[in-house]
């Protein structure tokens, strides 16, 4: 279990009434705080050693969150590594990360009595707010990808005084999220809180002996659309390209192959390892945004060299995941094995 995965667990039990310090299975009990703990400073150890943490710097900010919400103890360390890391000229932070790291710094400013701490704090999130703010006007709305809005919006509730007296146009960036189809569990599950005016930062505010009263703050529609499935669509032919200049004998192999309309990439995949097994082959993991390609043409991506395989269309990383990105006829998609 990642450091993530563990804060993810502690989020789902604060958010579901259940101690995650007190944690029953196969005849025992775990501490689940104990345990994210520890792998939390493990994390922080590696970034203050080599400037990247164990696994990534959203992971840290979820890590971070899950202490806080807990009130664990163990939040504030690793909040103020993760202000540095917003603040640095250096950074070049995606807009879920921003906005994760935004959600733990907003949780530990509420409760550290440290006054430069505070300050530093206050600083890193009126400088994520403000950009976020800035990206959604030059985006129409959008701010990073339609995967990235769960958390943007979120943060942007969570961290409005932040960025007060500017106001948040949240009208124009909800007429985005409701025009989308989401599909994965996980972005549902990012965008949904901040449709009715939460954050992950009410869970653990939950009052767990109310049996009543259970409506949302702000009454919004509530579901994008989810789902959609058409009728029958014509084959699409597309190219699919395997590309290694890092490590190993380097390679470039391109397929063709054709596939039903409306079909996955990761069929299309599937499709070209059943043409030609010996070249195209891969392998996949469960995640919690669907399957994830952890190697292909037998190289594996690994955390220790921070190598994975990036899909691309145009030269554009894909904003979906294998299991839900449908290629169009004619599209070239690149699978290049990379650095993060």
């Amino acid at each position: 279990m990642t450091s993530g995965q563990a804060a993810l667990h502690v989020l789902a039990l604060l958010s579901s009434c259940q101690d995650p310090r007190s944690v029953h299975a196969l005849d025992q009990t775990l501490d689940l705080i104990s345990v994210l703990q520890e792998k939390t400073d493990e994390e922080l150890a590696k970034l203050e050693a080599e400037g990247v943490p164990k696994t990534t710097l959203f992971s840290m900010g979820l890590d971070t969150l899950a202490l806080c919400l807990a009130k664990a103890g163990g939040a504030q360390g690793p909040s103020v590594a993760l202000a540095r890391q917003v603040l640095s000229p250096e950074s070049h932070l995606s807009v879920d990360t921003r906005a994760m790291v935004a959600l733990a710094l907003a949780c530990v400013h509420n409760y550290t009595e440290l006054q430069d701490v505070r300050e530093l704090l206050r600083e890193a999130l009126w400088t994520v707010s403000n950009s976020f703010l800035d990206e959604q006007k030059e985006g129409n709305g959008m701010i990073g990808n339609i995967y990235s809005m769960g958390l943007a919006l979120q943060a942007l509730e969570a961290t409005r005084k932040f960025y007060a007296p500017r106001k948040w146009d949240c009208a124009q960036a909800f007429s985005v999220v409701y025009a989308h189809d989401y599909q994965q569990p996980m972005a549902i599950a990012q965008v949904l809180p901040a449709l009715v005016g939460r954050s992950y930062l009410d869970a653990a505010g939950l009052d767990c002996a109310a049996t009543k009263d259970m409506s949302p703050r702000q009454h919004r529609p509530v579901f994008p659309m989810m789902g959609r499935r058409g009728l029958f669509k014509p084959p699409v032919h597309v190219t699919y390209t395997i590309t290694n200049t890092l490590r190993g004998t380097h390679f470039n192999c391109s397929t063709s192959v054709v596939v039903r309309g409306g079909s996955t990439l990761l069929q299309v995949m599937e499709a070209a390892a059943e043409k030609n097994a010996e070249t195209f082959s891969f392998t996949t993991e469960q995640t919690s945004w669907g399957p994830y390609v952890t190697s292909i043409h037998g190289l594996a991506g690994s955390t220790e060299d921070r190598t994975y395989w990036q899909f691309l269309s145009a030269g554009k990383p894909l904003d979906e995941g294998v299991g839900t990105y449908q290629p169009y006829n004619g599209e070239h998609i690149q699978a290049v094995f990379s650095t993060y």
